[in-house]
């Protein structure tokens, strides 16, 4: 068994691609709002993580499916909005700009929250912020430079992107390369209904 640690991995859920065309709209119009640097995500690497492991190895992902196949067995589609841009940690010194969502959060948060509990179980210590469930926009290098996010902030602050029916988890592998991360798909955890 290959045992090096060397599949960088995360659960996700991946909104679809009417909403991320429309995230995708957003960040062009803040490209031109706020100046600085800014690293903007793609958006195919849109998701809303869930949660992220590191480097792990083959015997790692066969455990991790072990646990969300049993973990989605019983969990129904769950109706989800993105809307409402900010930032972490704060507009005073932002180093996040992201998307939040709306819906069924607390069914969200409730499935988050078990997943980090069976995942503590095989060593995979929980996070210790608090779960928070967004799509990165994009991330500031140098928060000191960055100009018009306030005004940016402000301006969007009623953005709805649209809602999505969520019915799977996704465990992603990402490789990281000097263009950005390449997301590639190891399995889906598909909800009850």
């Amino acid at each position: 068994m290959d045992t090096q640690k060397n599949i960088r991995a995360f659960l996700a859920i991946e909104p679809t691609e009417d909403v991320l065309q429309t995230v995708s709209r957003l960040q062009e119009n803040l490209k031109k709002e706020i100046k600085g640097k800014i690293s903007w995500t793609r958006s195919q690497g849109n998701h809303i993580t869930l949660k992220f492991f590191g480097n792990i190895d083959q015997d790692d992902v066969k455990n991790i499916c072990a646990i969300m196949k049993k973990q989605v067995a019983s969990v129904p589609t769950l109706s989800l909005n993105v809307e409402q841009i900010g930032v972490f940690p704060d507009a005073r010194r932002p180093r996040v700009l992201w998307l939040g969502t709306t819906g069924d959060i607390e069914k969200l948060a409730a499935l988050q929250t078990q997943m980090e509990r069976e995942f503590e179980g095989i060593g995979f210590p929980r996070e210790t912020r608090p779960f928070r469930a967004h799509l990165t926009l994009g991330r500031i290098k140098i928060p000191q430079e960055i100009m018009g996010i306030s005004e940016a902030l402000h301006k969007h602050n009623d953005f709805i992107v649209g809602k999505f029916n969520c019915s799977e988890i996704i465990l992603f592998q990402s490789k990281l390369t000097r263009e950005g991360a390449i997301y590639t798909k190891l399995e889906k955890f598909y909800f009850s209904g």
